[in-house]
Order: structure tokens, then C-alpha cells, then sequence
């Protein structure tokens, strides 16, 4: 493995920032980087050596300058573009091409937009962009994304500078959450902080809870920026129980940590509507099914199978008979 790829360190005298290796978990996103004028790659190719005898840096034109290929395009290509158009060109001298490359240093200092946006990648960080820019710039989130953003900084570059950072065990990054609501509801909020060299953001994709049986809408809710739900907030987002509805007779489906098991807990739904028994907390990934009346046992393992997918499902199935 090139050694821009291994865990990060801090930079030498003579190495600057830009030449500092990628953030474990960011290299899937390498590919959809646009290549521009400073950039410095690396091209391996089968049954072309000389290609991968040095870095090449990206010219003011946009191109580079390779052998026996000469004056090729790469400004404004994606490293997979650019890949691509490499292995066609190299047709004429090489049976069956294969490519690689790598980005050995970019033209600006990056930073890394991982998970549930809607154009994650590596940008350039040209300036001081504050969060609140660099999410308008690259569209911001999917729909279905967690209100839950994740900013991880490397410790050389200081301390995140919001209440709750925590640094990793080893001491090699800070890592903080903010909340996506803090950020659009404040005018001047705290926590768009200004980004920094190699800073990592990252968001998971809305967690659920999900409602199935004798009930009006049956369906996932979104636990937003909650960590868990109430059966009976659950409950009336769902609509309500149906007519032939069972509550004394629910039960909720919960998945058992580091399996693809659920454990199955029974729940008497009458008496927390009625105020005998405490409410009870749904967590992330939770299912709770409210059976019919003299149909519970017969029409459970049929809703489960069209509810969630999981491969444990056959065996929840039995063992609620």
C-alpha cells in the first residue's frame, strides 16, 4: 500500500500539508475528485512501467505529460474519467489495459464529505468556508439522511471548537456532533465552525422505527435527532390502533446486538394507554407489532417477512409459535 494511504502523521519539515495521507475511510471517495491545475498523481498501468516511474502534476492547461501517450487531458476529469480515457488510449500498445491511479498531492487543501449527501467527495478548501458554505456548495444532504452531522479533525491542526468534543483514545483526531437543526434555525450558530485542512464530514442515514400490525398507518418514522421514541409517540404517528386491534398482546421486535437476531418483547399496550404501566422506549432499527384480535400467532410470521429486511426473520418466526 502507498504510503499515502497508511494512518496519518504529523508533517515533516519539508512536507506540507496538501502531501499529508487521507483519512482512513475516504478512499472509496477518490474516484469522483475533479482533477485540477497543481494537482500530482500517480499512474499504474499493466505492461507499462514507465508510466509509474514518477508523479505527474497537473498543468496549468489542464494536461500532463506522459510517455510514449504525450500531452494528455486530466484538468476537469474525475480520477475515474480520467482512468477510463487512459485505458482506451493505451489499446493500441497493450492487450488488455489496466489503470490505476493515485492522488499523491492536491492542488489546495481537501476536505472530505462522507455519507448521506447528496455529491459526497473531497472538495478543495480554498479560503476560509465556513460548514453552512461548504454544505450549500455541494448541495447538501439526501432526504433521508440523519439530522446528525459528524466532524472528525486531525489533532495537529487544534481542537474542534464546539462544547463535547472528544479526542480519539490514541489522540490522533477530535471528532464532534451537530445537530442539523442548530445550523438552520440559528442565525449565527456556534457551531458553523470554520473548516479546516483534512477535516472529515460525515452523516449516517436517518435511523427508523418501524410499526406493523392492527394499526392505522402502518410504516418507518424517523427518530430525527432523538435517541429513541416512545411506543406511544410511535403509536400516534401511526395513527392510532386499528378496530381488531390486540394491544395487550404486542410485541416488539428488538435487534440483538452484533447479530442479525431480534429478540421479541412482549408488550401490554392497554395497560400503558391506560396509564397502569410506564411507557416504553423504542430504539434505532426497533419494530413494534400490534397483532388482531384471534390472529397473532397465525398472520405474525407473514408480516415480518414484508416489514424489514433481515435474515433472522425465520427465526423470530419460530420462536414466537
Amino acid at each position: 500500500m502507498p504510503a499515502q494511504q497508511q494512518n496519518p502523521s504529523l508533517p515533516s519539515q519539508n512536507q506540507s500539508a496538501s502531501m499529508q495521507v487521507l483519512p482512513a475511510g475516504t478512499e472509496r471517495l477518490r474516484p469522483n475528485y475533479v482533477l485540477g491545475p497543481g494537482d500530482q498523481i500517480l499512474i499504474r498501468a499493466f505492461e507499462m512501467d514507465e508510466l509509474g516511474e514518477r508523479p505527474y502534476r497537473v498543468e496549468a492547461d489542464g494536461t500532463i505529460d506522459l510517455p510514449t501517450l504525450g500531452k494528455t487531458k486530466a484538468g476537469g476529469l474525475t480520477v475515474d474519467q480520467l482512468q477510463h480515457n487512459l485505458i482506451e488510449a493505451l489499446r493500441p500498445y497493450v492487450r488488455q489495459p489496466q489503470v490505476t491511479i493515485t492522488i499523491v498531492q492536491f492542488r489546495s487543501d481537501p476536505v472530505f464529505f462522507v455519507g448521506a449527501f447528496k455529491s459526497p467527495g473531497i472538495y478543495p478548501l480554498q479560503g476560509a468556508r465556513t460548514l453552512v458554505e461548504m454544505l450549500s456548495a455541494i448541495g447538501g444532504l439526501l432526504p433521508n439522511a440523519s439530522r446528525r452531522i459528524k466532524i472528525t479533525r486531525r489533532t495537529e491542526f487544534g481542537p474542534i471548537p464546539i462544547p463535547g468534543a472528544v479526542k480519539s483514545p490514541d489522540g490522533t483526531v477530535s471528532s464532534a456532533t451537530i445537530s442539523l437543526a442548530s445550523l438552520r434555525e440559528n442565525i449565527n450558530p456556534a457551531e458553523d465552525i470554520v473548516l479546516v485542512p483534512f477535516d472529515v464530514i460525515s452523516v449516517e442515514r436517518a435511523e427508523l422505527i418501524y410499526v406493523n400490525g392492527e394499526v392505522g398507518k402502518v410504516g418507518a418514522f424517523e427518530l430525527d435527532e432523538r435517541d429513541s421514541m416512545s411506543v406511544v409517540q410511535v403509536l400516534t404517528l401511526a395513527g392510532g390502533l386499528g378496530r381488531e386491534a390486540k394491544p395487550a398482546d404486542a410485541i416488539i421486535l428488538r435487534q440483538i446486538s452484533n447479530t442479525s437476531q431480534r429478540a421479541a418483547i412482549p408488550l401490554n399496550l392497554t395497560r400503558v394507554l391506560e396509564g397502569k404501566d410506564d411507557d416504553f422506549p423504542l430504539l434505532p432499527n426497533d419494530l413494534l407489532y400490534v397483532p388482531r384480535t384471534h390472529a397473532f400467532r397465525r398472520n405474525i410470521g407473514r408480516v415480518l417477512l414484508i416489514s424489514i429486511p433481515l435474515a433472522a426473520t425465520l427465526a423470530i418466526t419460530l420462536a414466537v409459535r
